[in-house]
């Protein structure tokens, strides 16, 4: 296999391109110019600049590739220019998948989000045919990885295959931004939570997520969607594992979901406006808090044989990686 995975210096991708590296396939990652590379960092990768908006590049990266996994997405809940989601994630999934096409790519993986499903309805945790509720689709970045998931599925009809998967709240190792799941462990070790509201995830180790586009590249069915997840969990639980594997003590306030949205408008405000940083909370992660992200990955399990580490791992591996590097 010679591979191309865009996003190759992120979260997902710096594992996906290490779980390809050991099973002997060539990977030549896609890279914009001056980005962070320290997770590829000692790698036998090619790095190929190049940007998503930028048709050019990605057609030279793409050469020469026989499968595409298209991880690059613009993760965030916080950009000061909401239009950029939409460029990147939409048009710019549009740009690498035409580029593949034409490049006589064999197999495509597309990296979509479990954003773009459900909500799980009632108890029941939602899957691959819950299909996501408009109201549900808040601006920015859920609606523009359901645009951009479209695009892929609008791609597999017209004939050129690709595989949806759809990770879920991936913790481990390489977390370099860190992504906003990853800084829930950061601002944990950093004794930065003091409450948490009523919601839960589902939680998976990113050395199963990046297992799992590989598997579905050699066993996905094109067209179909793959929940990449694990075990759901109330944010309260999670807190109580990370402080039982951290030796911290764990938030014990439950905070209401209308004074969580109230600090969150007033910290988009001060911290995110007025002086232009990154806010503690967002109010579209409030937003999302509201029904728990609970969903279930049998499909993944049974279908592609999807690896399940315990979940206990992946937070006490994020937890040695963010200490080792100083997060924490």
């Amino acid at each position: 296999m010679k591979a191309l995975v865009t996003g190759a210096t992120g979260f997902i991708g710096s594992n996906l391109v290490r779980a390809l590296l050991d099973d002997g396939a060539q990977v030549r990652g896609l890279a914009r110019p001056g980005s962070d590379r320290r997770a590829l960092q000692g790698l036998s990768v090619d790095i190929a600049e190049g940007d998503l908006l930028d048709v050019a590049s990605l057609r030279r990266a793409v050469a020469g590739c026989d499968t595409l996994f298209h991880v690059a997405a613009l993760y965030a809940y916080w950009p000061p220019d909401r239009d950029l989601f939409y460029r990147v994630n939409v048009e710019g999934t549009r740009n690498v998948l035409e580029a593949a096409r034409d490049a006589g790519v064999q197999r495509t993986v597309f990296t979509s989000s479990s954003a773009t499903i459900g909500p799980a309805n009632g108890t029941r945790p939602a899957n691959e045919e819950t299909p996501a509720k408009t109201g549900d689709l808040l601006k920015g970045y859920k609606e523009s990885k359901y645009l951009a998931e479209q695009e892929a599925i609008k791609a597999n009809a017209a004939g050129f295959p690709v595989v949806v998967v759809n990770p879920t709240a991936p913790m481990g190792p390489w977390d370099v931004k860190p992504t906003p799941t990853g800084r829930i462990v950061r601002d944990f070790l950093l004794g930065k939570m003091f409450g948490y509201v009523d919601t839960g995830l589902n939680v998976v180790h990113v050395r199963d997520v990046a297992r799992g586009h590989i598997l579905a590249a050699e066993r996905g069915k094109p067209g179909r969607r793959y929940i990449l997840g694990n075990r759901n969990m109330a944010l309260r639980e999670i807190f109580q594992a990370l402080g039982t594997i951290a030796g911290r003590r764990p938030p014990r306030l439950r905070v209401p979901y209308a004074l969580a949205l109230a600090f969150a408008h007033l910290d988009e405000l001060v911290e995110g406006r007025m002086a232009r940083g990154t806010p503690r909370a967002t109010v579209a992660e409030v937003k999302l808090s509201r029904k728990p992200m609970y969903f279930d990955a049998s499909r993944a399990v049974q279908e592609l044989g999807m690896p399940q580490t315990s979940v206990e791992e992946a937070l006490s591996d994020a937890v040695d990686w963010f200490r080792d590097h100083a997060h924490g």
